[in-house]
């Protein structure tokens, strides 16, 4: 995962190179474990961490918030509509992604919960990332677009978006915009890794 990725003003990810936005779903509430607080506190901890090689992240928050999710070929990336304390978005690379299920409990809304494993820089110590749960609720109209899109994904990365539209089962009740085309054109802004850039942290 990536806390806080790059956005464009109206709010849509920065996409990486050769990557692909299949899906927007507005009006979801989103859920996720462990996420740091201010990151001079952050700096505090990870110090202490190191000299006491401790793998307990004390100042992570749980945090809820409703928004975008949008679902590409390569990620999910979940945009806040408000940002809460810092943070506005959450990116989970989809190869990143495990223990996700699809679940319709009888008083409560159908949802999506699972697990992401943190994208850790360079000649940083694993043991100070944490793994997140998520959860994505469909509070707002259905879900029938999204869902099964989302679990057989890996039919749809390498199909044109065109002719999985024709196989694709569109649920009237499902809110999710597909995008026929890509909505972000201007290809020079695209990002080559998740690190990011001299160039990107001023923006």
């Amino acid at each position: 995962m990536a806390l806080n990725p790059q956005l464009f003003q109206n709010g849509m990810p920065v996409p990486f190179v050769s990557e692909l936005f299949v899906l927007a779903r507005d009006g979801v509430d989103f859920e996720v474990d462990k996420i740091p607080g201010p990151s001079d506190h952050v700096f505090v901890l990870m110090f202490y961490l190191k000299l006491n090689s401790v793998c307990l992240n004390a100042d992570a928050e749980n945090l809820k918030a409703k928004g975008t999710i949008y679902l590409s070929n390569i990620r999910m990336v979940f945009v806040a509509a408000k940002p809460v304390a810092n943070f506005y978005a959450f990116d989970m690379p989809l190869l990143f992604v495990n223990g996700e299920k699809f679940n319709q409990p009888i008083f409560l809304c159908n949802n999506i919960s699972g697990f992401v494993e943190p994208v850790v820089p360079e000649n940083e110590n694993r043991a100070l990332y944490s793994t997140h749960s998520f959860k994505i609720l469909f509070k707002e109209g259905g879900c029938g677009t999204f869902v099964p899109a989302f679990s057989q994904f890996d039919l749809f990365v390498n199909t044109p978006v065109d002719e999985m539209m024709r196989h694709a089962y569109v649920d009237p009740n499902d809110p999710t915009r597909i995008f026929l085309q890509q909505p972000t054109p201007q290809s020079e802004l695209r990002r080559r890794t998740y690190q990011p850039s001299s160039a990107e942290r001023t923006m």
